[in-house]
């Protein structure tokens, strides 16, 4: 940070004082001006974004927005850009039938010029939090809050323990409690050809709601998790989509690939999963579910969202498939905690790799 110039002591300290005054004056109307009702400086505003409506059919609909990872095609001349999306979704009250739908005339795009390496705005995830809707960008680990058209830097998240220049490629938040919750792929960083590098994307981040950051090894949860699904190194899982349910009391896992075999970047396209772990809090019991048939392996879940008024019994999950390098396409669908299927794999619009979804 600039220190302030020397050149005139007076000017300085007077501005020193006023600006320690009003701090001072400030805090103090903060903590005894509202009486009973104060709150802790470092409270969460639990207010949803949720919009919903009931139909005539009796049908929930709520609106949900996505965004894209567009990676190299983020860059737009002297910016950085990824594209917004909103749609809808219907479910009946039986959670037997839903809809899923989207309008190209419903996309905008948010934009940045931060970047890192000359990449930017590629952004991995959505989150309601603090009265929020926040995401990651997983090139430099920059969370932004998404306010209408603009993407406003919040917090910076470096990677591993904190100590590395590098930021987090993030690419999972959750809520739990008063706390947001980013992770990146929770498997050993390696090479191309699956050489061991770092543990680094084995560690969370635990942001209160001042923007705060406490880093935390997770790599003995990640090995719990992928065991439970028979999974041992040299072995691998890769996490995008994970979420807390505060309801349960329980963690929800749904990798995005994952594979008895080492892993390699060519043969790690086609081993897409309809996995979901699920594990209680203190990652001690896990239940493994598959969702729906798991015919397509290019195809594996980026984000999901614990749908509305559902006491987070049904989930929409969003997939998204690439070919050597570039992505194809993405894909929404609905389906329960237990793996029923309610809607099957709509295709969204474009081909585009969509990697964060939220109500709001």
């Amino acid at each position: 940070m600039p220190q302030p110039h020397t050149e005139d002591r007076l000017t300085f300290q007077t501005m020193f004082v006023v600006g320690i005054s009003a701090a001072i004056a400030f805090y103090a109307g903060l903590y005894f001006n509202h009486g009973i009702n104060r709150q802790p400086l470092d409270a969460v505003n639990n207010t949803k974004l949720t919009i919903h409506h009931q139909l005539n059919t009796g049908h929930d609909e709520y609106d949900i927005v996505l965004v894209t990872d567009l990676d190299h095609d983020s860059k737009d001349g002297k910016k950085w850009k990824s594209i917004v999306t909103r749609g809808r979704i219907t479910l009946s009250p039986d959670h037997t039938h839903g809809s899923v739908q989207f309008s190209r005339n419903s996309e905008y795009f948010v934009n940045t010029q931060i970047a890192a390496g000359g990449r930017a705005m590629e952004l991995s995830d959505l989150a309601v939090f603090d009265g929020k809707l926040l995401s990651i960008d997983d090139r430099t680990g920059m969370i932004y809050q998404l306010d209408g058209q603009k993407a406003i830097p919040w917090v910076f998240v470096n990677d591993g323990d904190g100590k590395v220049e590098k930021g987090l490629k993030g690419e999972w938040m959750t809520v739990k409690g008063s706390e947001l919750i980013v992770g990146g792929l929770g498997k050993e960083w390696t090479t191309t050809e699956g050489e061991y590098v770092n543990d680094h994307p084995m560690w969370i981040k635990r942001i209160s709601p001042s923007g705060a950051v406490r880093h935390e090894n997770w790599k003995d949860v990640f090995i719990k998790i992928r065991r439970a699904a028979g999974i041992e190194y040299p072995g691998y899982m890769i996490h995008e989509a994970v979420q807390w349910s505060d309801i349960h009391k329980k963690w929800f896992f749904l990798p995005r690939r994952m594979s008895n075999e080492k892993y390699t970047e060519a043969d790690d396209e086609n081993r897409g999963t309809n996995v979901m772990i699920i594990a209680n809090e203190n990652f001690t019991d896990f239940n493994v579910v598959r969702v729906g048939a798991g015919e397509y392996t290019s195809r594996g879940f980026s984000a999901f969202q614990f749908i509305p008024n559902t006491d987070d019994q049904v989930i929409i999950g969003i997939k998204s498939e690439e070919k050597d390098g570039k992505p194809v396409a993405s894909y929404a669908s609905i389906f329960t905690i237990n793996g029923r299927i309610i809607v099957d794999d709509v295709k969204l619009n474009g081909p585009h790799k969509y990697e964060g979804v939220a109500f709001a």
